[in-house]
């Protein structure tokens, strides 16, 4: 679509995430409001974009992908690693793995004891249900009609049926539905599909709204910079096809850029410390010292073992076996491309003075390379990945410069604390204890990496160190609270700023205990409720 010219709209968003895409949604469904909905990315129409296992081949692909990258991580060996996030309609959520996980009810009830009251698992539940549509599944805490479709693979797989007997044989229970608020267990992990093809925010909230008059969508607009009168945020500047442009809005703009590019917006616009943002050459409009702070990330150790059979997703993905699997889903929309990598779940205590699950695990049958790029091995392979549930390694992402197109300097510090990495090795260490079970002798070949004569805490750490990654999952740079640090209040409104919102990831105090575009998109949803409830007892300015 072209751009826009003078019109004001009510309320501006930038981004088209996993929460942006529900805040246009969920706005546009009022006929009196009208909505412009700014994306820097561009509109991409491939069918890679629909099939669940072109996950591999988005994520680290410049098309689809900002392709970020942090700076040396001195906790882990002084390591850059990858951190993707969509650069495209649609966002992170249009290729991700697609894994719905709410998470645990005490993270949300933790949230609220942090100083935010209404984001309780009580309070965060109604919008979990309204969003999602997942009949299969069943329970009074799920939901039945909502946009986002949310079930079991369409298949099951012979090699993570025998990886989650050896977890029940290890002493693990087996649990069917891990986001009814009890997490613990293992099973098969539950995917935003729907018949075999991605249920996106973009291919159902936005896709709704694009159909009203009252949405203005521009794409391949990069947002430079908000716009204020004193303390009031008016409106946004941003470039599109080579000019730049101004909007104005009469009551909100709605920050919703995710976890790296909301504080960057910020701090380019005047708000964040005055000390990052004096180094960068901005003038302050707000000291703000919370923002592009509490980075969190879950840093997974994948551990990968030789398979002895070929019956791994690697085979499956390659010559005579991929051209049968390309038949099969546009037969049936079944088959190895109607899958996510990762098909086993487990939540799971490391030691028995843990109230809850405190490590993730991802099962996938296949072995695949490092990074954001997963390329499949050649020979048949299984991975375990894990990682610690609720790290309280903390890092930052703040502006470099006043260049809106220059990256920032995301620094994560993924293994800081001490708890961290004990956590991280004693999850390696269940993780063998499962794949060692005799039932998975008949496919176990040996272990690829970290190896066999990897066996100390300090070996399993330094593994982590040389080769762990990011699994995908940044939160936290404009943090949800009511103390000095924090960067939005419980209404998710920016701190000293009027008519300025932040919704989307990086409002989150604490990670979840779980993979984040679950939790991501209930924001949108809490969050455009609570717009709403504001737009209706406030006059425009």
């Amino acid at each position: 679509m072209t751009a826009p010219g003078m019109r004001r709209h009510d309320y501006i968003i930038v981004g088209s995430g996993a929460a942006g895409s529900v805040l246009a949604g969920r706005l546009t469904e009022n006929p009196a409001i009208s909505v412009l909905l700014l994306e820097a990315g561009r509109e991409r129409r491939s069918p890679l974009l629909t099939i669940p296992a072109a996950e591999t081949v988005l994520m680290g692909n410049p098309r689809y992908d900002w392709c970020f990258e942090t700076d040396a991580d001195p906790t882990i060996d002084g390591r850059s690693v990858s951190i993707p996030r969509g650069r495209l309609l649609g966002g992170s959520n249009a290729i991700n793995g697609m894994i719905f996980v709410r998470g645990q009810r005490q993270d949300y009830d933790e949230w609220e004891r942090l100083g935010n009251p209404g984001w309780s698992w009580d309070g965060v539940l109604p919008y979990f249900r309204s969003m999602e549509r997942a009949p299969q599944i069943g329970g009074e805490s799920r939901g039945r009609t909502g946009p986002i479709s949310v079930a079991l693979p369409r298949e099951r797989d012979e090699l993570c049926d025998a990886f989650l007997a050896a977890a029940v044989k290890a002493g693990y229970q087996e649990n069917p539905d891990y986001n009814s608020g009890d997490q613990e267990g293992f099973g098969y992990y539950q995917v935003n599909h729907e018949d075999g093809r991605r249920s996106s925010a973009g291919r159902t909230y936005l896709k709704e709204a694009r159909r009203r008059p009252n949405l203005t969508l521009v794409t391949d607009a990069h947002v430079s910079g908000l716009r204020f009168d004193g303390t009031r945020c008016v409106g946004v500047r941003y470039r599109h096809n080579g000019a730049h442009h101004e909007a104005d809005c009469g009551r909100e703009v709605i920050v919703s850029a995710g976890t790296v590019q909301s504080p960057q917006l910020l701090e380019l616009s005047g708000i964040g410390s005055a000390d990052v943002l004096g180094a960068a050459g901005v003038p302050v409009v707000r000291h703000v010292p919370g923002v592009g702070e509490n980075f969190r990330d879950h840093f997974a150790a994948r551990l990968r073992w030789r398979v002895r059979r070929p019956i791994t997703f690697n085979e499956r993905s390659r010559g005579l076996g991929l051209v049968r699997e390309v038949v099969e889903y546009a037969r049936t929309r079944r088959g190895l491309l109607s899958l996510p990598i990762a098909l086993g779940f487990g939540f799971v205590r490391t030691s028995e003075r843990e109230e809850r699950p405190d490590v993730q695990f991802h099962f996938a049958p296949a072995s695949y390379g490092e990074g954001a790029s997963r390329r499949l091995d050649t020979s048949p392979g299984m991975t375990l990945g894990v990682y610690a549930l609720r790290p309280e390694s903390r890092g930052s992402v703040h502006i470099r410069s006043r260049n809106p197109l220059t990256a920032p300097s995301i620094r994560p510090r993924f293994l800081d604390t001490d708890d961290d990495r004990t956590r991280l090795v004693e999850g390696m260490r269940i993780a063998r204890l499962i794949i060692e079970q005799p039932g998975l002798d008949p496919y176990r070949a040996f272990e690829l990496t970290p190896g066999s004569d990897v066996r100390t805490d300090d070996e399993l750490l330094a593994y982590a160190r040389a080769h762990g990654d990011t699994s995908y999952h940044p939160v936290g740079t404009c943090r949800m609270g009511n103390d000095p640090m924090a960067v939005v209040d419980e209404r998710l409104r920016v701190h000293g700023i009027h008519g300025l919102r932040v919704i989307d990831a990086s409002v989150m105090p604490t990670l979840v205990s779980g993979n984040t575009n679950a939790a991501s998109m209930m924001i949108g949803e809490k969050g455009a409720a609570l717009v709403l409830e504001d737009h209706k007892s406030r006059a425009p300015v």
